[in-house]
């Protein structure tokens, strides 16, 4: 069973919500990547475009989108997400998770890209 906790942010207003997915509401993000939209009435968001923007697994390894599949693998990183070189041209072997949504994947990070307007009638 898919369990997911996700936030999904507001770029206008800054702010960010929290919903939590769980069984048959969770399994349409399974097999999605870093960078698709979504409609946002998966989340109970109607009218609303979601991309998706990263996550991470249940052990807190960050999902990277320039790794394919939903695998962890320990990759070679000079940094962006999962790790943050102190000196230049530092260079450190980390543990991170792939691009694609699995049932491994605890925490779903989403922006809204789009809002629509409701039709006047």
């Amino acid at each position: 069973m898919a369990k997911f906790k996700v936030i999904v942010s507001d770029p206008k207003t800054g702010k960010s919500n929290v919903v939590e997915l769980e069984g048959a509401k969770a399994t349409p993000l399974i097999g999605r990547r870093i960078g698709d939209i979504i409609n946002g009435s998966i989340l109970g968001m109607p009218g609303k475009k979601l991309q998706i923007t990263g996550g991470s697994d249940k052990d807190g390894f960050p999902m990277r989108p320039d790794i394919q599949g939903g695998v962890k693998i320990k990759v070679l990183l000079s940094g962006g997400v999962g790790f943050k070189p102190k000196d230049k041209g530092e260079r450190r072997r980390k543990m991170v998770r792939g691009s694609v949504i699995t049932e491994d994947i605890v925490q779903i990070n989403m922006k809204i890209m789009v809002e629509e307007e409701a039709k006047a009638s």
